[in-house]
């Protein structure tokens, strides 16, 4: 994506938006990474934190540390910006290329909206988990609770609405659809999407050294295992 094509504007006084596409796309989210590894290893003087997103960067700055020789700090950041778009999107953003099996026990306790998925659809259960065990899914962002992983790549077909009313507790490694997307509860919160199974892995630790088990630009693919094999794999993570 051309940097002329990306449109930059303010977020309070102490942040600038950087909005690559209207669509989210495998290519928008390329140019996003491109300039957030950029970013991570070119650091500008106060620049506090990036954040990426399906089709924005959000970058985070000290306006004190930027308000030098009577200059605005969002002009500043601003030209600061422009200048180093060329150089980070003719770099190539490598997040991770190691692929992450997520393995997911679906339906019974862990999966109570399966069959629903599987009704809407007009599929047969063996069909709902086939189909959404079959891609190698893409990490767009991390949002809406720490770790909780938004991913593209889900076949059309399993898209299926919200539950119309949110359960006001959600455990903690369930797999979910909303409409075109699926994702994984990171840690127990309320929730309205449709539950289609479990992992047993813990993909959220604060203790950790990178807390989230998932980044975004990083692919995975579920993998489909019995209760007995779930029931071990969480005495393991425990």
């Amino acid at each position: 994506m051309a940097p002329d094509n990306i449109r930059l504007y303010p977020l309070g006084d102490a942040a600038i938006v950087l909005e690559f596409d209207g669509r989210i796309s495998p290519a928008t989210h390329r140019a996003i990474q491109a300039v957030s590894t950029y970013l991570g290893q070119h650091p500008f003087p106060g620049l506090r934190e990036y954040v990426p997103a399906f089709t924005t960067l959000t970058v985070y700055y000290d306006p004190w540390v930027l308000s030098e020789n009577g200059q605005q700090p969002y002009e500043r950041v601003s030209e600061i910006l422009r200048r180093l778009l060329p150089a980070a999107q003719a770099s190539e953003a490598t997040v991770a290329a190691k692929k992450v099996e997520i393995p997911v026990c679906y339906g019974g306790a862990f999966g109570p909206d399966l069959a629903f998925v599987a009704q809407h659809t007009g599929l047969s259960i063996d069909e709902v988990v086939a189909q959404h065990s079959a891609p190698d899914y893409l990490v767009h962002m991390i949002g809406f609770a720490p770790g909780f992983p938004y991913l593209g790549g889900m076949d059309a077909q399993l898209a299926t609405p919200r539950k119309a009313q949110p359960r006001p507790l959600v455990s903690a490694g369930s797999v979910g659809i909303a409409g075109l997307q699926t994702g994984i509860y990171s840690l127990p919160t309320p929730g309205g999407w449709q539950l289609i199974g479990r992992t047993p892995l813990r993909i959220f630790n604060p203790e950790w050294k990178a807390p989230s088990l998932l980044q975004a630009g990083q692919h995975l693919r579920f993998v489909p295992i019995s209760e007995a094999e779930y029931q071990s794999r969480q005495q393991h993570e425990s």
